[in-house]
C-alpha cells in the first residue's frame, strides 16, 4: 500500500481521538454516579483485535488506565480464544489479576466488527462507589485478602450475542449496597459503546478499513519514534531513588520503591527489584497497574509524545514477583490504582530528575486520599459516598507549583460540594487553601486543602485510604520539602486520629463529627533565598504565607508597621544566608 498522506493521516488521528472523547462525555453524562458523572473517574478507548495494544484513549480519560485497559482487552482476547466473540458481546471484568486495578474500577469490553470482520475492541472504564466486601465503598485497611474486598469478576459475557445473562447481573447487583445506581452506570457504559459503534462505522465508511489501519500502524510508528528521540535526549546512566509509602494499613512499617532507571540510547529499563516483598495490607499493586504508572510518568515528561502503544516499545520494565509492585493473587489491593500508583510516578520522576532537573518539577502531592462515608440516611435510605482530592505541585524552573492540582495519574476533579450535600447526609464546612503547606523555594510548592465535612444524620462508617502523612512530597535544587498529610475526625470533645495517619476503615460515625483533611502541598524548587522578592511580597498579601516565614524561610523584612520591604534589611539578611 502507498504511504499514508499527511493530511488523511492527520484527519484519521483527529477522528479516532475525537470518538474516544464522545463516548467519555456520554459515560460522563448518562452515568447515574456522581464519581463518574461530576468526578470524571471513567475512561474509553480503541483496542488492537489480536494484541490487545491501545489505539487511543479519549483526552479526558484517567491517564492510568491508558496502559491498564490494554491489559484487560489482552485479558479478554484470552478469553474469546477460548469461547470466541460475536458481534454483539460484551464483557463485564474487574478482576485486579486479570488486567485490572482495584475492585471499584469496572471495565467493560466488547468487540467491534465492521461489515461482518473484527476490526478492533473497544473498552471503558468507570469508578463504581461500591463493589461489596467488608467496607462500603471498597477502601478497607485492614484487609489481608482480596477476597474481603468486594466481589472480584473475571472477564465473563455480560452480553451473549446480544442477550443479557440475568444471572450474572442478579449475582452482581445482589452483592452492591445501592444497586439502583450501579444498574445506571453499567447502562451508560453499554450508551458509551453504542456510540463508538456509530462514529467509528461513519469513519470506516468513509476512509475504508484498510486506509485506517494503515494510519493505525503509522500513528504506532511515530509515536515511538518521539519517545525515541525524547529518551535519546537524557544522558545515559543509571539514576537510583526511592521514595515511601506511609504503611499498608495493616502493618505499621513503611513500602520502599526503588528505582534504577537506566538510560541506553534511545531506550529505557525501570527496574524496581530493590522494593519491598508484598504486604499484608492492602496497598500491593497488580503489574498492569504499576506498568501504567511508569507510562503515565514517562508521558507527564514528554507530554510531546503521542498516547498508544507505539511510544510503550521503547521502554522496558522489570518488576520481579518478589516485590508489592507484582502482586499474585489472593494479595488485597485496594489501595493500588489510586496511592501505590501515584508513588511509582513520583520515583520515575524523581529518578529523571537526577539526570534533567532543570525540566522536572519538585514533589508532587502524591495522594487522592480516599474518603468514603456508607450508611443508611433516614430520608435518603442507603447511600455509597466517594470524595477524592488534589493537593499541592511540585515548584519547577520558571514557576511555581500548581495549588490543588488533581491527582498525577487523572485529570479527574473534586465533585461540587452542592452534589455531597444534595445527595449525602454530609455539611461541607470548610474548602479552604492550606496556608505555608507548598514548600519554600525559588519557586514554591503549590498548595493543598483543608476540606471539613460534617456527617448530619443517620448511621455511617468512614474509610478513608491515603498516604504521605509520614514522607512529605520532596523539594528539588535546595528547595524545601512539602507539607505532609493530616487527617482527622472531631468527635464531641475529642479528636481521633488515625494509628496509620492517613489510612483507617469502618469507623462509626455519630451525627456532628467532622472529619478534617489537610492535603500535602508541593515541594519547592531552588533556594528560597534566591526566591524574587515581589513573589514573596504577593504571597505575603494574598495570605498564603506570614511576615514571619517571609523573614525566616525568605530572608525578605517588611517594615515595622507597614506593607512595604526594608531593602537594605533584607539584602543584609540574605547576604548573611547565602552562601
Amino acid at each position: 500500500m502507498n504511504a499514508i498522506d499527511p493530511i488523511t493521516l492527520a484527519v484519521v488521528k483527529g477522528g479516532l481521538e475525537q470518538i474516544a472523547e464522545e463516548m467519555d462525555l456520554t459515560l460522563k453524562r448518562a452515568a447515574f454516579s456522581p464519581t463518574i458523572s461530576e468526578g470524571h473517574d471513567r475512561a474509553n478507548g480503541f483496542y488492537d483485535a489480536h494484541t490487545g495494544n491501545v489505539i487511543v484513549q479519549g483526552f479526558t480519560g484517567l491517564p492510568i488506565f491508558i496502559g491498564i485497559m490494554q491489559y484487560t482487552t489482552q485479558a479478554v482476547i484470552e478469553e474469546v480464544k477460548r469461547r470466541g466473540v460475536d458481534p454483539e458481546d460484551v464483557f463485564l471484568v474487574n478482576d485486579p489479576y486479570s488486567g485490572g486495578t482495584h475492585l471499584m474500577d469496572v471495565r467493560m469490553v466488547k468487540p467491534f466488527f465492521y461489515r461482518g470482520e473484527l476490526f478492533c475492541y473497544m473498552a471503558n472504564t468507570g469508578h463504581w462507589p461500591d463493589m461489596g466486601g467488608s467496607v462500603p465503598g471498597g477502601f478497607g485497611t485492614k484487609t489481608t485478602e482480596i477476597y474481603q474486598e468486594g466481589l472480584r469478576i473475571p472477564p465473563v459475557k455480560l452480553y451473549n450475542a446480544g442477550v443479557l445473562n440475568e444471572d450474572i447481573l442478579t449475582i452482581l447487583l445482589a452483592n452492591i449496597r445501592v444497586a439502583e445506581e450501579r444498574y445506571g452506570d453499567l447502562e451508560a457504559h453499554l450508551a458509551a459503546f453504542r456510540v463508538g459503534e456509530r462514529r467509528l462505522t461513519h469513519l470506516l465508511d468513509k476512509y475504508s478499513p484498510e486506509t485506517v489501519s494503515a494510519c493505525i500502524t503509522e500513528l504506532y510508528d511515530r509515536a515511538e519514534q518521539q519517545m525515541r528521540s525524547c529518551i535519546a535526549d537524557l544522558p545515559d546512566g543509571t539514576y537510583t531513588y526511592a521514595d515511601f509509602l506511609d504503611s499498608d494499613g495493616v502493618d505499621s512499617e513503611p513500602l520502599r520503591i526503588e528505582l534504577d532507571l537506566t538510560v541506553q540510547g534511545d531506550e529505557v529499563t525501570l527496574d524496581f527489584s530493590k522494593s519491598s516483598p508484598p504486604c499484608r495490607g492492602p496497598m500491593n499493586s497488580v503489574i498492569g497497574t504499576t506498568k501504567s504508572a511508569c507510562h503515565v510518568a514517562l508521558k507527564h515528561t514528554f507530554p510531546e509524545v503521542s498516547l498508544n502503544a507505539g511510544c510503550f516499545r521503547p521502554i522496558h520494565i522489570h518488576v520481579p514477583s518478589n516485590t508489592f509492585l507484582n502482586a499474585s493473587l489472593p494479595r488485597p489491593v485496594a489501595g493500588c490504582a489510586a496511592e501505590v500508583s501515584q508513588r511509582i510516578i513520583d520515583v520515575v520522576r524523581g529518578a529523571l530528575a537526577l539526570a534533567i532537573p532543570e525540566h522536572m518539577s519538585a514533589g508532587v502531592c502524591g495522594t487522592v486520599n480516599n474518603l468514603t462515608i456508607g450508611g443508611d440516611d433516614p430520608d435518603r435510605g442507603p447511600y455509597v459516598m466517594y470524595m477524592f482530592n488534589g493537593g499541592g505541585y511540585g515548584g519547577f524552573k520558571g514557576g511555581d507549583g500548581l495549588t490543588y492540582g488533581c491527582g498525577t495519574i487523572s485529570v479527574s476533579k473534586t465533585q461540587p460540594i452542592e452534589v455531597f450535600e444534595q445527595r449525602y447526609p454530609v455539611r461541607i464546612r470548610q474548602y479552604a487553601l492550606r496556608e505555608e503547606s507548598g514548600g519554600a523555594g525559588e519557586f514554591r510548592g503549590g498548595f493543598g486543602a483543608i476540606i471539613e465535612t460534617e456527617f448530619i444524620q443517620g448511621e455511617a462508617t468512614a474509610s478513608f485510604i491515603g498516604d504521605r502523612g509520614r514522607f512529605a512530597p520532596r523539594g528539588l535544587q535546595e528547595g524545601s520539602d512539602g507539607a505532609k498529610c493530616r487527617v482527622e475526625i472531631a468527635q464531641g470533645a475529642s479528636t481521633y486520629i488515625p494509628e496509620h495517619l492517613t489510612k483507617d476503615d469502618n469507623v462509626r460515625l455519630r451525627p456532628g463529627d467532622v472529619i478534617r483533611l489537610e492535603t500535602p502541598g508541593g515541594g519547592g524548587y531552588g533556594n528560597p533565598l534566591e526566591r524574587d522578592i515581589d513573589r514573596v511580597v504577593r504571597d505575603v498579601g494574598m495570605g498564603y504565607i506570614s511576615r514571619n516565614t517571609a523573614r525566616e524561610v525568605y530572608g525578605v523584612v517588611f517594615r515595622e508597621g507597614s506593607v512595604k520591604v526594608d531593602m537594605a534589611a533584607t539584602e543584609a539578611l540574605r547576604r548573611t544566608r547565602l552562601p
